[in-house]
């Protein structure tokens, strides 16, 4: 009884750790299934923050790019994108969509980002298209 105790205080603690850690970073990492699952809605649109070389060897469909690491980002997300939309984003290993997500979820979005990027992605035998 006192292992099952301590296990459900563990989870508790997990379970407010990750909470608290999404509203500090404004946003929520998932995986390649419950990213498929979110993008599927049609609410929502979907960004690529990689650079054009690297989206143009393969994306999501329908993904917007948005290169992060161009100065301009800021400007040029808050132009394309739609903020009553959910905003679903990933990179290649997931690095550069989470400053993406920080910078678009200050900005007022509501963001995902896809946890591995699209490594995670492929590894999970989802599509893409050139």
């Amino acid at each position: 009884m006192k292992r099952i105790s301590i296990l459900l205080l563990i989870i508790g603690v997990s379970s407010l750790v990750i909470s608290c850690w999404a509203q500090k970073t404004g946003y929520k990492n998932v995986t390649a299934d419950e990213f498929d699952s979110l993008i599927r809605q049609e609410n929502v649109q979907i960004l690529d923050s990689r650079t054009q070389a690297e989206y143009d060897e393969g994306h999501i469909q329908g993904a917007v790019l948005i290169d992060v690491n161009d100065s301009d980002f800021r400007s040029k997300a808050i132009s394309a994108l739609d903020k009553g939309k959910h905003v679903a984003v990933y990179c290649r290993s997931g690095r550069r969509s989470r400053l993406a997500a920080e910078i678009l979820s200050k900005e007022g979005f509501k963001v995902t980002n896809l946890d591995g990027g699209i490594i995670s992605w492929k590894e999970a035998k989802k599509p893409t298209v050139k």
